[in-house]
Parts: structure tokens; C-alpha cells; sequence
């Protein structure tokens, strides 16, 4: 299982930071990550860490803005959110998967329920 929490209220510029907490076999996984979905809009692509190496990958949106990290020793991700601007208001869902290790969200197996981030102007 997967759940992600640390969504909220923000301001223009403000930061956040995100948790995804997994158990269970979900944890020995390949990559995890964070996808997101604005209102009115499809779901998209925003950060992946793969245990390998533990290398990153951003969408262009949010690079250098955001910062995906982990700890094993709290089965836990995390994403740094800084200089959060009004387009990253959406609901975040965290993600992983045991062999896939792209940007492809219709390749991830396992899905968190998500948590909302609001950022007003």
C-alpha cells in the first residue's frame, strides 16, 4: 500500500512538502514516484526516483523547483515543493511499480489515493 499526505493551502511562492509512506511489498519496488491532476485536466507526470542508483527524473515544469528524495530506513518518499506557483495546484497521487522505470504512468502498478495541493495567487 501507498499513502501520501502533506497537501495543503499555500501562497504564490510558498513551499510544501510531501510524504508517501508504502508497506508491504510496495516498497520493494523499482521506482517511485509522483504524478499529479489538475482540475479539468489529465493526470501528469511530475517526478520518479529509482532505487537503482537512486537516480531522478522531473518533468520540465517542475525542474528545479522540486526535489524527490527517500528514506529506507521509513519506507517513505518525499517531494520538496519550493516556488509553488498557482499551475502546480492539483491533486498529487504517489506511485510504483516492481520493474518499470519511466515517466509512463499507465506503467505503474500500485497508486496512493492522494492528497491535494492548493496554491493561491
Amino acid at each position: 500500500q501507498l499513502q501520501a499526505f502533506g497537501g495543503g493551502l499555500v501562497q504564490d511562492g510558498g513551499s510544501l512538502r510531501l510524504s508517501c509512506a508504502a508497506s508491504g511489498r510496495t516498497w520493494s519496488t523499482n521506482t517511485m514516484g509522483w504524478f499529479r491532476q489538475a482540475p479539468g485536466k489529465e493526470r501528469e507526470f511530475v517526478a520518479i526516483i529509482r532505487w537503482r542508483g537512486s537516480t531522478t527524473t522531473y518533468a520540465d515544469s517542475v525542474a528545479g523547483r522540486f526535489t524527490i528524495s527517500r528514506d529506507n530506513a521509513k519506507k517513505t518518499i518525499y517531494l520538496q515543493m519550493n516556488n509553488l506557483k498557482p499551475e502546480d495546484t492539483a491533486v498529487y497521487y504517489c506511485a510504483a511499480d516492481g520493474i518499470y522505470n519511466g515517466t509512463d504512468q499507465s506503467r505503474y502498478d500500485w497508486w496512493g489515493q492522494g492528497t491535494l495541493v492548493t496554491v493561491s495567487s
